[in-house]
């Protein structure tokens, strides 16, 4: 499971205008990369070793299965992947995986190609049911929220999880200021993942919000430690629906972030008893659902 080598900054030449001046200098940008996913699974019954699902190949009892190609900032490409797989619903816990690679010989996408090898089959239905939840193609609410239930999550433990204002209000500096991608770029987000106390447990940074979380929902699965319970999940943007049902796949009770919530966010936190918080800054913060583990509020 060795990462690849990619940078996840590059140095670019840029002309900076400044006090009714020019001048020419480099300056560091966040990298931005396609990374496709593949499973590796045993093979099943005729349809795989006719082929498997489309666009997949049988060999030596095993299908290999294209899964879905994400947008990335290069590094912890592995829990990105596993974080990404757990919260789809197409593993369940850090024994379903295998192995983790890079595909190699794959030019000029070399180090863009993950290989999951998964120990158990899989139903190729159930990537068609999974990535139509998160498509954003504008489905309605409900049914969006519905399918997070079918992939069998319950209503989060209301646990001994209690937030202080002080506590929340300092989650979002601790964040940014272990952020060291985003210290060269000013162009990265990042999830942090704090226990009950508010201590800082993990931070990674991704040009994707939704990748950042993955990374740490994906460490924190292939160390054996989901479900999340009593832990907070903090995110550097806005609160959308995809970040919330990541959270709530992975066990997390509270979800802080800097930006705001959708509404639909609010709908999904609400249902699956989570406590919401936006709008943290400087001194001030909404707390959107879920107010039962926050202290002081009414």
């Amino acid at each position: 499971m060795t990462q690849g080598p990619k940078r996840s900054a590059a140095r670019i030449g840029v002309s900076r205008h400044e006090s009714g001046k020019w001048d020419r200098r480099q300056d560091s940008v966040a990298v931005e990369e396609p990374m496709e996913i593949r499973l590796d699974v045993p093979a099943t019954g005729g349809g795989a070793a006719g082929g498997g699902a489309e666009g997949g190949r049988a060999e030596r009892g095993r299908a290999e299965i294209p899964v879905s190609v994400t947008m990335r900032t290069p590094g912890d490409d592995f829990l990105l992947v596993a974080g990404f797989l757990f919260g789809e619903g197409l593993v369940g816990d850090r024994r379903a995986i295998v192995d983790l690679r890079y595909c190699r010989n794959v030019s000029p996408q070399e180090y863009n190609v993950v290989t999951v090898t998964l120990r158990d089959p899989i139903d190729p239905a159930s990537l068609t049911r999974n990535f139509y939840m998160t498509s954003s193609c504008g489905v309605c609410g409900k049914g969006s929220i519905e399918a997070v239930e079918v992939q069998g999550c319950t209503r989060l433990p209301r646990g001994e999880l209690s937030l202080s204002a002080a506590s929340i209000l300092g989650m979002p500096e601790q964040v940014r200021a272990a952020q060291a991608v985003f210290e060269e770029t000013g162009g990265l987000h990042a999830a942090g993942l704090f226990d009950a106390a508010g201590t800082l447990l993990d931070v990674r940074e991704d040009i994707g919000r939704h990748n950042a979380v993955d990374k740490v929902v994906g460490a924190a699965l292939l160390d054996g430690r989901v479900p999340l319970h009593d832990h907070v999940l903090a995110v550097s943007g806005r609160a959308s629906f995809e970040l919330v049902q990541k959270a709530v796949v992975a066990g997390i009770p509270a979800l802080v972030a800097v930006g705001a919530p959708s509404s639909l966010a609010v709908d999904l936190a609400e249902r699956f008893g989570m406590t919401l918080v936006g709008f943290v800054r400087g001194a001030a913060f909404n707390v959107y659902a879920g107010g039962e583990r926050v202290e002081g509020v009414a």
